[in-house]
């Protein structure tokens, strides 16, 4: 993580005390780059404070700064089990809704695209997630097995008809994969079909990791079949 250029970027901004669509961009690109688990989130985070108050002239500032420091302490580590919320790299199974969040954390975090390659896509929640993430404008690939995309239930035309770039394999065999790549910098992989099945029923895992060499990995693995599947 910078932090170097993360502390002359808060000094910058503080100059008038405000933070403009452009300084927001800045920071939002600098997030991008730099936090890639939630332990740099952390960190960033206490950078933010250490600059504010390098910058207060008044004691009572200083005060309320550290208040609000200390209460975040306590709240941030609650957030973290609150269903929907994203956690640091782990591994999660199923029977159970663990996977689940983490998909749906994972789509409603992504900032500018996420590349999925799964067998089946039949649940609604994890669909909806997608097609909210479309909406704020995350660019999507999705690549998911040609016949399983005709059951009963697989929601691969709707996402189509959404405008949802969709391909499949054509051959007799089967596009086993599930794995999605968010933003370069997150991965999800495991046994875990995107199914309800698979949350209520199934023994499933899923594996989210920052790992770069595994995300490039799969990254390579995934524009191969993108191309391949054209």
């Amino acid at each position: 993580m910078n932090a170097a250029e993360l502390d002359a970027l808060l000094r910058q901004f503080l100059v008038d005390h405000k933070l403009n669509p452009h300084e927001k961009k800045v920071l939002v690109d600098w997030v991008d780059r730099n936090v890639t688990s939630e332990h740099y989130r952390g960190l960033a985070r206490n950078r933010l404070f250490e600059s504010v108050r390098d910058a207060a002239t008044d004691s009572k500032t200083i005060m309320l700064l550290k208040f609000i420091e200390d209460v975040l302490k306590v709240l941030m580590p609650m957030a973290s089990n609150i269903a929907g919320t994203p956690q640091p790299d782990g591994v999660y199974f199923s029977p159970g809704d663990a996977c689940l969040n983490q998909i749906l954390a994972r789509f409603n975090g992504a900032r500018s695209r996420a590349d999925v390659c799964v067998f089946t896509i039949t649940d609604d929640r994890i669909t909806r997630a997608i097609l909210k993430a479309q909406q704020r404008g995350v660019q999507l690939r999705i690549i998911t097995d040609n016949d399983k995309s005709e059951d009963l239930g697989s929601d691969a035309q709707q996402l189509r008809n959404a405008g949802v770039p969709l391909r499949m394999d054509r051959t007799e065999y089967h596009m086993h994969h599930k794995f999605a790549i968010f933003d370069g910098l997150r991965l999800l992989n495991g046994s875990y079909n995107w199914t309800r099945g698979a949350a209520e029923q199934n023994e499933e895992n899923i594996t989210d990791t920052s790992s770069p060499e595994m995300i490039a990995s799969f990254q390579k693995e995934f524009d191969t079949l993108w191309d391949r599947f054209a």
